[in-house]
């Protein structure tokens, strides 16, 4: 197990993250819809803390077991708006950029454009580039389900 980072974070990067979660929570989208878009983009990378984090969150803003443990396979499940399905596919796009994937095609910006304004847009793009920051920190530095930050 690698150890974890000690002593204070930089104050800067402190103050950074907070203004962008400002930023993300003040672009008119749904708390839930946040927490999923979380949620699926820390599924994909593999990242306990967040799943962990994403989920806790999404409890306390409402978000129902079913609709959680369904996230991961929401093609293929009743439970999401279209809405939410064209937010989910804009996170997978946006995170799945190994191997050669696609990234966002025009449909996939179209269809997300089809159900939200231009600054809810720019609050998932800022939530799935954040999710992926967090991501990417945690897994580097063996970031571990159940902490808090």
């Amino acid at each position: 197990m690698r150890a974890r980072m000690s002593g204070p974070a930089n104050p800067d990067v402190i103050t950074a993250i907070q203004h962008l979660h400002k930023a993300i929570h003040s672009g008119g989208v749904d708390g839930r819809l946040l927490s999923l878009v979380h949620l699926r983009t820390s599924q994909i990378n593999g990242c306990s803390p967040c799943v962990f984090a994403s989920t806790a969150s999404a409890r306390k803003a409402g978000e129902t077991e079913e609709r959680l443990h369904n996230v991961v396979a929401w093609r293929d499940t009743p439970f999401y708006t279209e809405e939410e399905r064209a937010a989910l596919a804009l996170t997978e796009a946006a995170t799945r950029l190994q191997d050669g994937a696609a990234g966002v095609t025009d449909d996939i910006w179209d269809a997300a454009a089809g159900h939200f304004g231009e600054e809810q847009l720019g609050a998932i793009v800022l939530e799935i580039a954040m999710t992926n920051f967090f991501n990417r920190i945690n897994r580097a530095v063996g970031e571990q389900a159940g902490t808090t930050w």
